[in-house]
């Protein structure tokens, strides 16, 4: 397939302009030229540099892969029927129906943007965070990226030490199980899914402790945990983490909310004053 960069760039434009600051979280503000995002904030919410996304809309720079196409389409709050076009656009075949999970629908996302201090975020049922609130990334840091491992928690759980170092070393063994464990179930439920093959090989590969622990062929699907993240600015905060489905079952939407009696809303609280941290997180 053609990339068609003349219409790629011409339904960048015109979706960026039918996206409202506020509907991704973002002031409206009385000085903004356009109603719409401008092409830096369409770049940071995607994950991508401002430089990359201007060529974009230039109809100009190399094709866009179906990594930076997926961060694309949430940046822009596109539908499925969208997300297909700007694939097509960009010279690939959409998604397959069962691969639909990269793309969060607007309504998901709107919802997000609604729980100003609640942390939240969108994670694929393989551990790829899609999608994330200002205070989670706060709280946890901003890892929706574009590559095709760098936003996996558990890929970044078995292969980045900073990650761990945001835990409590006793509980490292209890994440590491639960990790696996959930990952077991979603692979048996993607049989042979080239994404989940190539994410389990990698990190056979790269982890002898995630080897070790897939060999037990443990299953458990995550739903409620209580964690304790240690964070650099507002100190150990414990949360109860709440998984909820979406209704195709190859998403889930976290919540982190306080333990009653404890003082972690007041620290949450303290995030909108710090703002984002540079945080590895683990979801």
């Amino acid at each position: 397939m053609i990339i068609n960069r003349a219409e790629l760039a011409d339904f960048l434009r015109c979706s960026r302009d039918r996206v409202r600051p506020q509907d991704v979280g973002l002031p409206s503000g009385p000085r903004r030229r356009t109603p719409g995002l401008r092409r830096e904030e369409v770049a940071q919410l995607a994950g991508m540099s401002a430089d990359y996304y201007i060529r974009l809309e230039q109809a100009r720079g190399p094709q866009p892969s179906p990594q930076m196409l997926s961060a694309l389409a949430r940046a822009l709050r596109l539908n499925v029927d969208g997300r297909d076009h700007l694939y097509l656009l960009a010279g690939h075949r959409p998604p397959a129906a069962h691969a639909a999970g990269d793309h969060v629908s607007p309504g998901l996302l709107h919802l997000l943007d609604q729980l100003p201090t609640t942390p939240a975020q969108v994670l694929s049922d393989l551990g790829d965070v899609l999608a994330q609130n200002a205070v989670a990334q706060a709280l946890l840091g901003g890892v929706c990226t574009v590559s095709e491992h760098g936003r996996n928690v558990v890929w970044r759980w078995f292969g980045d030490p900073a990650v761990r170092a945001a835990y409590p070393v006793e509980e490292h063994d209890h994440y590491s199980r639960l990790h696996v464990a959930d990952l077991r179930a979603a692979t048996g439920r993607r049989s042979g899914d080239p994404a989940a093959v190539r994410l389990v090989e990698r990190l056979r590969a790269a982890s002898p402790e995630f080897g070790a622990l897939w060999n037990l062929h443990e299953v458990a699907v995550r739903r409620h945990t209580r964690m304790r993240v240690l964070h650099p600015v507002i100190g150990p905060v414990d949360l109860d983490c709440q998984v909820l489905l979406a209704p195709e079952g190859d998403q889930r939407l976290v919540l982190y909310t306080p333990p009653p009696g404890t003082d972690a809303a007041s620290r949450l609280a303290l995030l909108d004053v710090v703002g984002t941290e540079r945080f590895s997180p683990t979801g």
